[in-house]
């Protein structure tokens, strides 16, 4: 049921990064590009065709390749319009794909699937690469890309992001862990596409697939992957609205909201009712920072296709306008609606965030608690309990539940938690763990890179307390090129403070806020840039807004911010 009207009218960023200084062809495969049997073959069994290799990398050794697939739990992604399969992605191919070397693994455990820590493993060469080979960390990634990610490595939390920051845009689609093993719907697509390759709508829905594989369990080697079967879709059927909504969701997969924003029209214009373009559409915007068009998107979608994935995203446009009471009351109706474990947990955990935000820590970990009742392995869920325990002093089980998390999917958000935990408890050896977790995060940013994510917003987040300050400004200032939302211009106002650069700072962090969004962390960096700047009032101010908003909001920052306020008494 959707939310009422006039509940919801007058109210007005998903949560990754960037827009995506990329090209049209990057984004955009040529549709009518021939591909000949090998290529089809691997793009349908999971495997990188030749010629697939990140720009810059070499070519992964054989004994690398991603012949198994990633251990999801998602769900069947045969149903072009299942309201909750809004962020999939599309197919491929000409010629049938014969076994040989496109042979599909059954499932997570077939011979040869990497686990999360071998995983973990190869991100930590990668980091190891870089540091010793800077001249050649590319080729590096390129030989372990597949190693480090067939089983999953990051996740665009978020949703937020996130993902560095709330990835609204981190969380796990619901429709895809509603009821299925998204593993066994690809090999079932992958088998299915060997007998009928020019299956248009089994080479998008494979497609999507892969970006939801991808999206959910970290694995950013499937989006070339994704990409040639979204082009083959559209080579056998032009105008297919499901593979332009797959070419929207990779886009925004890989933070490339301009073009998801095109894609999705282009869906749109074929069929007004696309789920997955119209919440497409909405994340572009909001990630845009277009939010007045977002909430006229939101809204129009609701009309359309109200269900879990347009709540979700109606609720945040208003959280982002400082109009939390709606938000809650639409992701509860959102929540009362669920029919499935996936979609429970999904806005579960949407909630448990929301409470987290605004300092109310005990609801957050009572939604988180539903959550995983739903599913007790969905890592949204377990990455916002830990934030919640370590919010609630309970720093032991916060370091657990976030090396758990890391183990599977070191993400740049919980890997910076971790080592701002780590060095809040100061245990032997923790400055090093909490610098291990920093060098991390570059790993990831590396991979995610190779693989066509823009990361400068994580960049800038991640360097600017725990990496290379210039660096961090370098990114910001790309970032804010490409998109202004609440979140680049607080990363961009943080990124000049740590630079010593408060002045051209301040009317960044002032604008981070104008929305009315409310967030902790942006009024404590507000409030330092306004102590740095002679604003002692309007920064104490600020830094006393933040701790009363959440207290816990950071386990390092919150601390500072109490020592601040008290110094400028």
């Amino acid at each position: 049921m959707a939310p009422r009207r006039n509940d919801i009218a007058d109210a007005t960023e998903a949560v990754t990064a960037g827009t995506g200084g990329r090209g049209p062809s990057d984004a955009r495969p040529d549709a009518g590009e021939p591909s000949g049997p090998h290529t089809d073959e691997a793009v349908a069994a999971g495997t990188a065709a030749p010629g697939t290799a990140a720009p810059g990398t070499a070519e992964p050794d054989a004994s690398a390749a991603d012949t198994a697939e990633p251990d999801t739990s998602a769900e069947d992604t045969s149903e072009p319009d299942n309201p909750a399969t809004d962020h999939r992605g599309a197919g491929t191919g000409d010629d049938a794909p014969s076994s040989g070397t496109g042979e599909v693994a059954a499932g997570a455990d077939g011979p040869g699937a990497p686990g999360p820590d071998d995983r973990v493993v190869a991100v930590r060469r990668v980091r190891g690469a870089g540091r010793h080979w800077r001249g050649a960390q590319l080729a590096v990634c390129g030989v372990l890309l597949a190693v480090a990610m067939t089983g999953g490595a990051i996740a665009l939390s978020t949703d937020r992001a996130p993902a560095s920051v709330p990835v609204a845009a981190r969380a796990v689609d619901p429709g895809v862990l509603g009821g299925g093993n998204l593993d066994a719907s690809i090999a079932a697509l992958q088998a299915h596409l060997r007998s009928q390759p020019r299956d248009a709508g089994g080479w998008a829905t494979l497609g999507l697939a892969y970006v939801e594989q991808a999206r959910t369990k970290g694995d950013p080697a499937r989006y070339p992957q994704a990409e040639k079967a979204l082009g083959r879709s559209l080579s056998l059927a032009p105008d297919n609205d499901q593979a332009l909504a797959g070419r929207a969701a990779l886009a925004a997969a890989r933070h490339d909201f301009a073009h998801a924003l095109v894609h999705a029209d282009q869906a749109l214009r074929l069929n007004p009712y696309s789920e997955r373009a119209l919440s497409s559409r909405v994340d572009a915007l909001v990630e845009l920072g277009r939010y007045a068009e977002a909430a006229e998107a939101a809204t129009t979608a609701d009309e359309r296709r109200p269900g879990v994935p347009v709540f979700t995203r109606y609720a945040y446009v208003h959280e982002l306008r400082g109009d939390v009471r709606t938000a809650r009351r639409v992701l509860k109706q959102a929540l009362s609606v669920a029919s499935s474990p996936g979609d429970t947990a999904y806005v579960a955990a949407q909630l448990g965030q929301l409470a987290w935000n605004q300092g109310d820590h005990g609801a957050a970990l009572t939604y988180y608690a539903r959550a995983l009742a739903a599913d007790d392995t969905y890592l949204p869920a377990l990455e916002g309990r830990a934030r919640a325990q370590a919010a609630t002093g309970d720093r032991a089980a916060a370091i657990k539940g976030l090396e758990t998390v890391v183990a599977q999917n070191p993400l740049p958000g919980p890997l910076v938690e971790l080592g701002e935990l780590y060095e809040a408890r100061g245990a032997a050896g923790d400055r090093a763990r909490a610098r291990r977790q920093y060098a991390l995060v570059d790993a990831w940013i590396a991979l995610a890179r190779a693989n066509g994510v823009d990361a400068d917003l994580d960049t800038a987040l991640a360097a600017a307390d725990h990496g290379d300050r210039r660096a961090a400004l370098r990114a910001a200032r790309a970032e804010w090129a490409r998109r202004h939302t609440v979140h680049t211009a607080d990363a961009l106002a943080w990124a000049l403070h740590v630079n010593g650069l408060d002045e051209e700072a301040l009317p960044y962090a002032r604008r981070a806020g104008a929305t009315g969004y409310r967030n902790a962390a942006f009024l404590y960096h507000r409030g330092m840039i306004e102590l740095a700047t002679g604003h002692r009032t309007d920064g104490r101010a600020s830094l006393s807004s933040a701790l009363r908003l959440n207290p816990g909001f950071s386990p390092l920052g919150a601390e500072r911010a109490r020592k601040a306020l008290e110094a400028a008494r």
